[in-house]
């Protein structure tokens, strides 16, 4: 969904047909490094639906019972990759209060 140099699919700032939001880009451009690696674990592990954000509709799945918490971590680790240093440095400084399992 979000392609393999992380880059999303168009227009990710617009609910679809189905009232969820596209994938967005996982690079500077999008909005992945906002959140902690906390945050992130979750979402790939038991969805976006996990997360409980009001007036927010997410059709991330779960992948819990297809990555273990070793291969989700290698996943995050991969989508960092297209961050710069700026991204970095604000998400890891987000993710000291809520760090990856």
């Amino acid at each position: 969904c979000h392609g393999a140099q992380g880059g999303g699919q168009p227009d990710w700032r617009a609910t679809g047909p189905d009232g969820c939001y596209p994938a967005p880009p996982h690079d500077a451009s999008g909005h992945t490094w906002h959140h902690s690696d906390g945050d992130l674990f979750r979402t790939v592990k038991h969805g976006g639906a996990s997360l409980n954000i009001p007036g927010f509709k997410s059709c991330m799945p779960a992948f819990e019972d297809r990555l273990n918490d070793d291969e989700i971590k290698a996943v995050l680790a991969h989508f960092k990759t297209f961050w710069g240093e700026r991204e970095l440095d604000f998400q890891t400084e987000v993710s000291r209060y809520d760090p990856a399992p």
